[in-house]
């Protein structure tokens, strides 16, 4: 080989080992000033943990713990109107547009509020024990307004008991809430609560005497029929015994008329059911159709000294 090529290839061998080491130190340093460019984008941000809906709640759903869980979000986005952890009530419809709403119920007013404190987990879990804190406000009141998966639930999308529109929104499409006088005597000594099923019975003096001497009848008007509220009380909750001085029932619009037609002729007892009996048809009792559609007599229940006759009337 000539001295001339040898040279040639020596010089490019000498600048390939060149050119190698320069690339090499070139990647290293950009490597080492990459993570520093992105800690300094990458700035940590502040959480507050929200109260969201689980699953879609539609209008009328009775809420419970399974429909709300707490999420993350990050707190310069956390509505004044929203239930965040922490917070002492739920925040009202009529103060939840106000600038010192976000700050009285724990919003992002104080960066410090959203993050997630060393006693946040242990609140949780106590939550999730004792069924306590904010989640137990919002337990069994009524959706009056849709609320999709995973949107934060707001006060102004529910009707809590007590509040104006409470009895129309447990209504079943179609159903009307009806109320009649309820003592102990008549109510199975108290123990009928909200949410039970009962028969409706009227009783009433005989207008016509049967051998000389008067008597009573009664019949069973409406059947298997619930109960929306016992006096201003519309949950049972851990009572064995609710009294007052009426019973809300939930009835259909025919219904509705038998039930006033039975309160105008006599008095009226409500007769508890068994919860077994829950599926079977509720409304009026076939004889108390019949004649309420049709005019057509009937026989009913006429008792005297012991003695109970089927009498026919027209």
């Amino acid at each position: 080989m000539k001295p001339a090529r040898i040279a040639v290839i020596a010089v490019a061998a000498v600048s390939a080992v060149g050119l190698a080491l320069v690339v090499r130190a070139m990647g290293s340093g950009s490597g080492d000033a990459a993570p520093a460019v992105a800690a300094a984008e990458a700035p940590q941000v502040a959480m507050t943990q929200v109260l969201v809906a689980t699953s879609d709640l539609e209008v009328g759903t009775r809420i419970d713990n399974g429909h709300m869980q707490w999420r993350g979000f990050p707190a310069e986005a956390v509505n004044a109107a929203w239930i965040v952890e922490g917070a002492d009530s739920v925040p009202t419809p009529a103060r939840s547009g106000g600038d010192d709403q976000g700050e009285e119920d724990g919003a992002a007013a104080d960066p410090a509020d959203g993050e997630e404190g060393a006693t946040a987990p242990v609140q949780r879990a106590a939550e999730r024990l004792t069924g306590g804190g904010i989640r137990e406000q919002i337990v069994g009141a009524v959706v009056r307004e849709r609320i999709l998966a995973g949107e934060p639930i707001v006060a102004s999308k529910l009707i809590r008991a007590g509040e104006s529109g409470f009895m129309a929104v447990i209504l079943e499409p179609g159903q009307r809430a009806m109320s009649v006088p309820l003592s102990q005597e008549h109510g199975a000594g108290g123990f009928i609560l909200p949410g039970d099923r009962v028969d409706v019975i009227m009783s009433r003096t005989a207008s016509e005497e049967i051998d000389g001497r008067s008597g009573f009848i009664t019949a069973t008007v409406l059947v298997n029929i619930k109960v929306l509220a016992i006096g201003e009380t519309t949950q049972a909750g851990d009572s064995q015994n609710v009294t007052g001085s009426n019973a809300t029932l939930e009835v259909s619009p025919r219904d509705a008329e038998i039930l006033a037609l039975a309160q105008a002729q006599g008095e009226l007892y409500l007769v508890l059911r068994s919860y077994a009996d829950a599926r079977q048809p509720s409304g009026a009792a076939a004889s108390a159709q019949t004649r309420a559609d049709s005019g057509g007599s009937r026989n009913v229940r006429v008792f005297r000294n012991g003695e109970v006759t089927e009498v026919p009337v027209g």
